[in-house]
């Protein structure tokens, strides 16, 4: 079995590694595709060597069809199409006991505190098992976590029909939120630097601005006539970007913190207190929301075909980690993990 291992270093390696066999309530999955996002990206340049048992396969969106169930586990059946929820909590911790165990606190974030998807067989705890229907195509169910990252985001934005909402940072997860926004009827302008990223969300439709050629200030007083959005998702993980989230906001706008902020930020609470603005973290994501994405995939919402750059074989995972980390014409990549036959 092909393995994608993080070995410390900035460095994936590709190793033959036995399988393991499926145990008592759990799930053994032959995993088709598996997505490279943000995360990944931070594990191969150590920034999570603190959570991460290098050498450890890493990965955690993924689609694949289950390949043998262990006993006790019933509602699976080898062949069927699935993806994985990849969060594993204790069930015990406050947290927990207040319904809350998406956000755990001792959450197993399997991909990351465990290991992950970007191997040919990964076998993994039947809850965490998601089944797919058969006509969603396991290219497309391969961004069905991401997507369920952006659901939970808007859901925890509140954000209704005939909302104005702006999206800082056009990545995937900022373009995803965008799409999502858009399809509950909402009206969405996303602002990105990269020409690239900028190009791929206006084939979808979106109305993008490039804060370093436009005054972003005024184009936004003009789309709001004054009042500013709603809503604002900061998903670029920037100083600049929370500056400018806060003062786009309308009177008891919502500011939805979505990027990872690896260190504290200046914000300006005046402007809290001064136009009673709410802000709120999203973190990763609640059943309900997969349930939601795999819906907007299978009907089309989300146009995976703009997405998804390129498909790279397993063996070529370490320069495909390369090319996202470089940037340019890149957005989504995936990693074909298919065993031969």
């Amino acid at each position: 079995m092909r393995s994608a291992l993080y070995t410390g270093n900035a460095t994936i390696v590709i190793e033959d590694r036995p399988p393991v066999a499926p145990g008592p309530g759990q799930v053994q999955i032959e995993v088709a595709y598996t997505g490279i996002c943000g995360t990944d990206l931070h594990i191969l340049h150590g920034a999570m060597d603190h959570r991460v048992q290098a050498p450890q396969t890493i990965g955690h969106e993924m689609s694949g069809r289950i390949a043998a169930v262990g006993p006790g586990v019933e509602g699976l059946s080898v062949g069927q199409p699935v993806t994985v929820m990849p969060l594993q909590w204790c069930g015990t911790c406050p947290a927990c006991a207040a319904g809350h165990q998406h956000i755990c606190h001792r959450l197993n974030f399997i991909g990351i505190d465990s290991p992950g998807a970007m191997q040919q067989l990964w076998t993994v705890p039947a809850t965490v098992v998601i089944p797919l229907p058969e006509d969603l195509s396991l290219t497309d169910a391969a961004l069905v976590e991401p997507a369920a990252v952006a659901v939970h985001d808007v859901r925890r934005a509140a954000l209704q029909a005939g909302e104005q909402a702006i999206v800082v940072g056009g990545g995937p997860v900022g373009v995803l939120i965008a799409l999502v926004a858009r399809s509950v009827g909402a009206e969405v302008v996303l602002l990105e630097l990269d020409a690239h990223r900028r190009a791929v969300a206006e084939q979808l439709g979106l109305r993008t601005l490039d804060p370093s050629k436009q005054d972003v200030a005024v184009e936004i007083r003009d789309w709001t006539k004054g009042a500013g959005a709603s809503v604002v998702f900061e998903v670029s993980g920037s100083a600049a970007g929370i500056g400018t989230a806060v003062q786009a906001l309308a009177v008891r706008g919502r500011l939805v913190i979505v990027g990872i902020h690896n260190e504290p930020r200046k914000v300006d609470l005046f402007q809290f207190f001064w136009r009673e603005l709410t802000m709120v973290g999203a973190r990763v994501y609640e059943r309900p929301d997969y349930d939601t994405a795999i819906e907007l995939l299978r009907r089309g919402d989300i146009p995976t075909d703009v997405l998804i750059s390129r498909i790279e074989p397993l063996e070529h995972a370490a320069a495909a980690f390369a090319a996202l980390h470089r940037g340019g014409d890149v957005m989504k990549v995936l990693i074909d993990c298919r065993m031969a036959g």
